[in-house]
């Protein structure tokens, strides 16, 4: 497939220092670690061109043995050009995962407590209010709490138009992680990993993200940093309509009028996108089998599985740990646990910890 995307030229990340504020919310100035544009100037051709991974790395190495023979004719492990697809997912594969939770709830907190121009229900506050903690302390929400949080994140932005919706999720990619300096939301994607799209990308791969994010947040987080089409994102989504339908219409009774009719969220939320999802959606989406396949969560396991699925091409599957403590908001004892499942499945784990010479940049310090 061709790349209609033109990559930019290689470019150097350019680090500044700063401190971020506190709140979850907060718009304060900040020195971001690598701007949007300097992380998408990243460019990677060949294996010498990787300078986010340490030396020696096995990632590197075993990711371009399995390239070098993809793209070579002679070799018996060839992979014509139309069959070289890979799968990523974003959150904690090539993006902060929880900080101190996903981004999607984040956001949820600020548009329910803090939107000066949004006028919350007093049962969408109550909500907030009790999720709030939870979020902020990384603890486990009660099941019942959850369902709340996910029927009130939808119906929070219900009535917006694809465009108002993003940007507000633009506005909100402008404001600071929590718990890691001098990092803004938007611009919290890993340096590394960010490579190894680059250098699929140039040896003729067509990268798709799968990801259990919203679709249109995945969009707009991706946009103009991955140089990956939107028709190559597949995420979670939420059901449309129009301000023309009548209560009860569904669109494919509804006849669209362009001088009334004008496309807005509802707050009906059509599933999540992850386990098993997620290999459907490689049928439904894409069409084809990918050869590679990137996760981090057990959200991820039946992308990795199915990529491995009695694949008539040379196939790898790639687990992304959290074991990094220092320079990220990493877990060890999960780390631990998905480790054994990854070894037990047979994917390439790659350790953040021993492999990745940064993370963000070295300018991005853990706070709390």
């Amino acid at each position: 497939m061709k790349k209609i995307y033109a990559k930019k030229a290689a470019g150097r990340v350019l680090l500044a220092l700063s401190l971020m504020t506190a709140s979850v919310w907060s718009t304060a100035p900040a020195v971001d670690a690598a701007s949007r544009a300097e992380v998408a100037a990243i460019h990677v051709q060949k294996a010498a061109d990787f300078k986010y991974w340490n030396d020696n790395s096995p990632t590197i190495a075993a990711l371009t043995q399995f390239v070098e023979n993809a793209v070579n004719p002679a070799s018996r492990e060839y992979i014509p050009p139309e069959a070289r697809i890979a799968t990523f997912d974003l959150d904690g594969t090539l993006y902060c995962e929880t900080a101190p939770y996903y981004f999607q709830e984040m956001m949820f907190l600020h548009r329910a407590l803090e939107d000066k121009d949004y006028q919350a229900s007093p049962e969408m506050k109550a909500v907030a209010e009790k999720a709030k903690p939870y979020i902020m302390n990384k603890k486990p929400i009660p099941a019942e709490l959850n369902a709340q949080i996910s029927k009130y994140t939808h119906k929070a932005y219900m009535g917006m138009t694809p465009d108002e919706y993003k940007a507000y999720v633009k506005k909100f990619m402008d404001t600071n992680e929590v718990g890691l300096s001098n990092l803004k939301r938007g611009e919290a994607y890993y340096l590394p990993m960010v490579e190894v799209v680059s250098y699929l990308e140039s040896n003729g791969f067509t990268v798709f993200l799968n990801s259990a994010c919203e679709r249109e947040i995945l969009r707009c987080l991706a946009e103009d940093v991955l140089h990956i089409p939107y028709w190559h994102m597949i995420g979670s989504n939420v059901a449309y309509t129009t301000t023309a339908m009548k209560p009860g219409e569904t669109p494919d009774k509804h006849t669209f009028d362009k001088t009334k009719d004008k496309i807005v969220r509802t707050d009906k939320f059509l599933g999540e996108n992850g386990k098993t999802s997620k290999a459907i959606s490689n049928i439904v989406e894409i069409g084809q089998q990918p050869v590679l396949s990137f996760g981090n969560s057990s959200g991820d396991v039946g992308m990795l599985e199915y990529t491995l699925q009695n694949n008539r091409y040379p196939s790898m599957a790639f687990f992304v740990l959290c074991d990094d403590t220092e320079r990220e908001l990493g877990n060890l004892e999960k780390a631990s646990k998905l480790k054994a499942t990854a070894v037990k499945n047979g994917w390439h784990t790659i350790s953040m910890h021993e492999e990745f010479k940064t993370i963000y940049g070295d300018n991005v310090k853990r706070t709390k």
